[in-house]
């Protein structure tokens, strides 16, 4: 049974920090190959960190990824927040990218 769940958003001030945990289960969800993508209000779901990008010019410096292949989780730190990081975060493996399976992400505000 494939599953993602991702937890750990939240309201927090500019310049706060998060960690975001992704639980995976299922055969395609290899932990070594998880990313991390995030959908901001009335944009398109972009990839932030792992994958062919390791992270994106906008999170760079600010987020780490890392992973616990024991407990099959990821995690996505994330410090020195902007409110333009407000948006659902996803985690995800390029299979479940390409059969179009998503958990049902985790939402973080960004504001004071």
């Amino acid at each position: 049974q494939l599953q993602l769940v991702e937890s750990g958003g939240g309201l927090v001030q500019p310049g706060g920090s998060l960690r975001l945990s992704c639980v995976a289960s299922g055969s395609i969800f290899s932990i070594n190959a998880m990313d991390w993508y995030r959908q901001a209000p009335g944009k398109k779901r972009e990839l932030v960190a792992g994958g062919r990008i390791n992270y994106a010019d906008s999170v760079k410096g600010r987020f780490t990824i890392s992973r616990d292949n024991a407990k099959n989780t990821v995690y996505l730190q994330m410090s020195s927040l902007k409110p333009e990081d407000t948006g659902v975060y996803y985690c995800n493996s390029p299979v479940g990218v390409s059969i179009a399976y998503w958990g049902q992400g985790t939402q973080v505000t960004v504001s004071s």
